[in-house]
């Protein structure tokens, strides 16, 4: 993969702008045109709602968000590698760790017991571990076996440790956190079933997890479904009833289920069945400052997403040429 060079410009603030809807999809590389769910018309509520901006000072790019202590956030520039921490209560943002050139930043995680933010890595196969409280690296850690290829893309802690997902692989990355937060060795596991299928550029996307760690969410961008995995042996099933077309980042709470759908420029929230087999669309959640949203954090009744602004690159390949990045709030 190439590298590409960070230039910072300087900060731009957005108030009130409304960001153009997506014209036909590119993701990072390509996106699908499908339809977005699965589910009765009369038994989904769409909610355009007003938002808060909050514009990434000298961001390149944009991709991952997680959510911190309080209304603290933190959001990754992608291409730059960089990590912005801010507070959706305050709208502000400022830069809080300036990565090293070349490297980059996809889904993270916020360990707020350790004081760890998890990072995923992109094409290195890499994934990037940081203090929450000085900014400083605590780690580099090797995924995917050296000169695989691999898209390391999104991370979800569970009680034990954090699980990365690769796009290119059907694998998942398990790194354990010890109670003293101490991580351990990295862990492979060979995922089987009907969402280890490699069928596109961009597979394994999003991952979430059930609060006692024994069950995974995963969404899948090429085959736009979500799929459960069992972490010890890595066996997937099908969620039944959804279908999300350009899924991307996942957050779970409980029985909901939010899904950012990139390309089609929204985030659907669906309520699942007890035992996870099976889902209903309820509510689409839409808003004028939407930028093709890849990720979101929740913080009670509001969800915090990363405007992308893929649509802007000039080709499918380069990255996109938005003037600035940002992140918006909006009711979930």
């Amino acid at each position: 993969m190439r590298t590409i060079l960070r230039k910072r410009s300087s900060a731009r603030v957005l108030k009130g702008v409304s960001l153009p809807l997506l014209a036909a999809g590119l993701l990072v590389g390509s996106a699908t045109a499908a339809p977005a769910v699965v589910a009765t018309p009369a038994a989904a509520h769409h909610s355009a709602v007003k938002e808060k901006v909050i514009t990434l000072p000298g961001a390149i790019s944009a991709e991952g968000i997680a959510k911190g202590k309080g209304t603290t956030f933190y959001a990754g520039d992608l291409y730059g590698g960089d990590i912005y921490r801010g507070d959706i209560r305050r709208g502000t943002a400022e830069l809080f760790i300036d990565a090293p050139e070349g490297r980059e930043a996809v889904g993270m995680k916020a360990d707020t017991r350790h004081g760890l933010l998890f990072v995923g890595g992109r094409g290195s196969g890499e994934a990037y571990v940081y203090s929450t409280s000085t900014g400083a690296e605590v780690a580099t850690i090797q995924l995917s076996a050296p000169g695989t290829t691999s898209l390391i893309n999104d991370v979800i802690l569970t009680p034990d440790g954090a699980w990365f997902t690769d796009s290119v692989q059907a694998k998942l990355y398990f790194v354990p956190v010890s109670k003293q937060g101490t991580l351990g060795a990295v862990r492979t596991l060979d995922v089987t079933g009907p969402a280890a299928e490699l069928n596109g550029e961009y597979n394994l996307n999003g991952i979430e997890a059930t609060p006692d760690g024994k069950t995974l969410v995963v969404g899948h961008f090429t085959n736009q479904r979500i799929y459960t995995i069992n972490p010890r042996t890595g066996a997937s099933n099908l969620i039944k009833g959804i279908k999300a077309s350009n899924a991307d980042g996942l957050v779970l709470d409980g029985r909901r289920l939010w899904v950012s759908q990139s390309f089609d420029n929204k985030i659907s929230r669906f309520r699942l069945s007890g035992d996870l087999s099976s889902g209903t669309l309820e509510k689409e959640i839409t808003s004028p400052a939407f930028g093709i949203p890849a990720t979101a954090a929740r913080y009670g009744n509001l969800l915090a997403a990363v405007n992308t602004h893929f649509d802007t690159r000039p080709r499918p390949e380069d990255p996109p040429a938005s003037p600035t990045y940002e992140v918006v709030v909006v009711k979930s």
